[in-house]
Formats: C-alpha cells, sequence, structure tokens
C-alpha cells in the first residue's frame, strides 16, 4: 500500500499526461518534462488533459506505484499555472489529500511542516 508521508516530496506535474502511458512511460516524462529522477521516492502526480483523473507515480525502493484516480462526476478544479520550475509544482502531503478529493489545495491551511526549535537557557 502506498502511504503518503509528511516527509514525502509531492511533485505535480503542470501539463497534462497522455494516460495510456504507464509506468515507464510516466517515469521518462519525470526525467524529460520535469528533469527529476524518479527513483528518489518523490510522489509524482499527472492528470489528463480532460481533468477527470490523476495518476500517481512513486518508488518505494523495491519498485514503483501506479495509482490513478478517476471523478465518477465533475473535474478537478484546481491545476498549478505553468509558473512551475522545470514543468512541475511541489505540494505538501496534506494538499495532495485535498487535491484528491478534488479541493483547492492552495486555499488548504495546514500546519507549517517545520520550524525551528528555540531552547532557553535555564
Amino acid at each position: 500500500m502506498l502511504q503518503v508521508t509528511p516527509q514525502m516530496r509531492v511533485l505535480v506535474a503542470v501539463e497534462p499526461a497522455d494516460f495510456r502511458r504507464g509506468i515507464d512511460g510516466l517515469a521518462r516524462m519525470c526525467r524529460e518534462a520535469l528533469h527529476q529522477d524518479p527513483f528518489t521516492g518523490t510522489v509524482f502526480v499527472f492528470r489528463n488533459r480532460r481533468a477527470t483523473a490523476v495518476k500517481l507515480l512513486a518508488y518505494d525502493g523495491q519498485g514503483f506505484w501506479l495509482c490513478q484516480k478517476r471523478l465518477s462526476k465533475g473535474r478537478f478544479r484546481w491545476w498549478p499555472g505553468s509558473g512551475g520550475a522545470a514543468g512541475g509544482a511541489q505540494l505538501e502531503s496534506q494538499e495532495l489529500a485535498v487535491l484528491l478529493r478534488g479541493g483547492d489545495p492552495s486555499a488548504a491551511k495546514g500546519s507549517p511542516t517545520w520550524r525551528p526549535l528555540t531552547t532557553t537557557a535555564a
């Protein structure tokens, strides 16, 4: 089972993907369009042209996971614009959960992923 944890890096491809592609085709997109190594453990998120389905690709050290969600009604309303670096936009894990439920991750309010600890002298 694929579990997305807060420590995982999530990268969303800006351009739609051809959903006839399988693991090898999407891994090639990671290298060529996103300029990322698909073997790093990053969760890559792709959307089809009609915005009715998303695919997640992740490597867990033993092999690839390929997960797909297709909405029975409606479309994914939010998707990052082309202003992202190298064709992709980074999301936090809680933002991915919102996206997979058809919501807008940019409006999601989550706790900060990291904050410095301050120590006080006794």
